[in-house]
């Protein structure tokens, strides 16, 4: 049987429902981006196309896509993450309106998430939690303390690859800058965007010896709770953990 909810769910996001959006009420659109204080020390990323980037065929990548929960005890080139970062949320232009143009499509370009990486094993940067700022393509640090990566893998069910791997993406959905154009539709959107996100790091870890496997299993409360979103106007929609593979192996 259906489950209700989410039948109501389906209904419920169907245009006929849609309420006039914020957008066409004349209310100002949200932030690009979740500010950062100005005393806030950024760290700078090398620029993506400083990584050592292996030419790969589109259809070998798509041949060649698979979840890899087995990683290599080998670090990330910052460089490397840089490249991923990129890959996923990379900002190619900040047009008039504004709107950000970026390396993936997201419905109105309205680029809802926030990237948090719980830093495991990266050339350069100490193990902590971390937001990327996709703008200025710079980093801050978030939660330096020893327990966030025990946090992070109690709330991903103990899943061991967040931790053994070198990086663990977290990906925050901000509801309103969704919500501001799209009114409750919007909630459909922030998920398909989760999926577009998702693949580009797919295809993109080929290209510098790497693999992922994404999460979709993880207490929310838990997992909001280590990245500060509140569950409601701001939670964690997807995650990934990210490795170097190990030489000669094969992927799951």
């Amino acid at each position: 049987m259906h489950s209700a909810i989410g039948r109501e769910f389906m209904e419920k996001t169907k245009y006929k429902y849609m309420g006039p959006s914020d957008q066409s009420q004349g209310r100002p659109q949200p932030p690009l981006e979740k500010p950062v204080d100005p005393s806030t020390p950024l760290i700078d990323l090398p620029a993506p196309t400083e990584a050592e980037v292996k030419p790969i065929d589109l259809t070998t990548a798509f041949r060649e896509r698979v979840s890899t929960r087995r990683y290599a005890d080998k670090p990330l080139t910052l460089a490397e993450l840089s490249y991923l970062l990129w890959a996923t949320q990379g900002v190619k232009q900040v047009t008039i309106r504004p709107a950000t143009l970026r390396t993936v499509p997201s419905a109105g370009s309205r680029h809802a998430f926030e990237t948090f990486l719980l830093v495991n094993n990266v050339e350069g940067l100490k193990p902590g939690l971390y937001r990327y700022l996709a703008i200025p393509h710079k980093l801050v640090a978030v939660n330096m303390g020893g327990d966030v990566a025990e946090r992070v893998l109690t709330a991903s069910g103990n899943q061991r690859f967040v931790v053994d791997g070198a990086v663990t993406f977290i990906w925050v959905a901000v509801v309103y800058r969704m919500y501001w154009r799209y009114h409750d539709r919007g909630y459909r959107y922030l998920l398909l965007d989760a999926g577009h996100v998702a693949e580009n790091l797919y295809l993109a870890v080929q290209a510098v010896d790497a693999g992922t496997c994404v999460v979709g299993a993880f207490d929310d409360e838990a997992i909001d709770a280590v990245v500060g979103a509140d569950g409601e106007d701001e939670f964690v929609i997807y995650m990934a953990g990210v490795g170097k593979l190990p030489k000669g192996a094969r992927p799951e």
